[in-house]
């Protein structure tokens, strides 16, 4: 198993009101998935993300990623888990304007410690297999919404993560260049990567192998939508006794 989410919860403070973000999420994916997790927006699906990802931690439960208990390591263990496990893909691209698509993908390899030789090589192989390797040399001003983003996959995929995280990969782009990402990302999984999309669309989650839903911060899995019916009532039901007392205080 390459992730799981034990009882995750985030809650955000805003003065002296708790604003809980993600409630009770249990999640797991084997190595070699493809899941979407798609919700509206205000869902709760970049929080989880970002927790995912290793750019925060939950405030209770537990969230394994290739066996390391992610709540429990420092921000320097955080970096490196990132760094060694994780291909990020995101939707504006997140390019550097003065760099050339080969330097863009070598930074994850410069970060690794990889000779200039070896980072160029790596590097040249991830655009080659993106269908970029006669736009090497290009900046992203003279790359199209598409070709900018398969750079970014090209850079997720060039130190060879665990997971490749996505967050709305084609939320940029016209819907040909999104159906031609949409099909990368199916063929990097036939191949062996484990990808997992953040979505709001319907549409492109369905190109995914496994679909979840997240709803006002809970995960609805398949076959346990009463259950998750329940879990909102009650979390509805806290909110509303914890803002009554605030009230009777004022």
């Amino acid at each position: 198993m390459i992730l799981e989410c034990r009882h995750i919860y985030k809650t955000y403070i805003q003065g002296k009101l708790e604003v809980p973000v993600l409630k009770d999420v249990n999640f797991c994916m084997d190595e070699g998935e493809y899941v979407a997790i798609m919700g509206p927006s205000g869902s709760g699906k970049s929080t989880l993300m970002n927790l995912i990802g290793c750019l925060d931690k939950p405030t209770r439960g537990e969230l394994f990623l290739d066996g390391k208990d992610v709540s429990r390591l420092s921000d320097n263990e955080l970096a490196d888990l990132r760094l060694e496990k994780i291909g990020f893909v995101f939707q504006n691209f997140q390019l550097l304007p003065y760099m050339t698509a080969l330097e863009n993908v070598e930074l994850p390899l410069t970060y690794a410690g990889l000779s200039k030789k070896e980072r160029q090589r790596i590097a040249g192989e991830a655009l080659e297999r993106v269908g970029l390797g006669d736009r090497m040399n290009f900046r992203p001003n003279q790359l199209s919404g598409g070709q900018k983003q398969r750079t970014a996959i090209a850079r997720a995929i060039a130190n060879h993560p665990k997971i490749i995280l996505a967050d709305e990969p084609t939320g940029a782009l016209d819907s040909k260049s999104g159906s031609q990402v949409m099909e990368l990302f199916q063929e990097l999984n036939r191949e062996g990567s484990t990808v997992l999309m953040i979505t709001h669309d319907a549409g492109i989650g369905a190109r995914a192998a496994r679909m979840v839903e997240i709803r006002d911060g809970i995960l609805y899995l398949p076959g346990q939508e009463a259950d998750a019916e329940r879990k909102l009532k009650e979390e509805e039901e806290k909110i509303a006794e914890r803002e009554g007392g605030f009230a009777d205080e004022t």
